[in-house]
């Protein structure tokens, strides 16, 4: 089986524009940062730059990010060096590699319309880093124990971003396979 085991993948020279309708906090917000907890999620990428996976084993083998356009296709071979290859096109897509390898794809990832659901999981997410940002104890909820008000902080509450804005739902049909 085919395994990739190495992916070096370049920012982009700019993200897609910010999506309508976010608030003046929301909109206040780095974007970049916003676009790299999102594609962190998705196998999608709206923005082009280049990408480099290695590769190793037999079998099919797919680039795990789309939109996808592979320029170079190499082998290591037994000199010590990497020879360009032309590889057989597998069955469901990608390639199909014949011997162990390792290989070496060069690609360029990301382009095309970003879909409604992509733009709304910006939106919420980028709408619940400003509400964070405002709060000064992002995290700390304020509970009644045995008639006592007490702060109960959760020191994961940023980290949870992506699923308590609700954007990791309306992202699922991007996930990495």
């Amino acid at each position: 089986m085919a395994t990739t085991i190495k992916q070096d993948e370049a920012f982009p020279a700019s993200y897609p524009p910010r999506p309508t309708g976010l608030s003046s906090a929301a909109s206040a917000l780095d974007a970049a940062m916003i676009w790299q907890r999102i594609e962190a999620y998705i196998a999608y990428r709206y923005a082009a730059r280049a990408v480099i996976w290695t590769v190793e084993g037999c079998g099919e083998w797919r680039p795990p990010l789309a939109p996808t356009t592979v320029s170079v296709t190499e082998v290591w071979s037994q000199g010590g060096v990497w020879e360009a290859t032309i590889l057989d096109a597998a069955p469901l897509g990608g390639f199909c590699l014949s011997a162990t390898g390792p290989y070496r794809f060069t690609a360029s990832v990301g382009g095309g319309d970003m879909p409604a659901a992509v733009a709304e999981a910006y939106r919420r997410l980028a709408e619940y880093f400003a509400i964070a940002r405002q709060n000064a104890n992002p995290g700390v909820r304020q509970e009644h124990v045995d008639g006592v008000m007490m702060n109960l902080f959760d020191a994961t509450a940023l980290a949870k971003a992506m699923q308590n804005s609700g954007a990791g739902d309306l992202l699922r049909s991007f996930r990495r396979a």
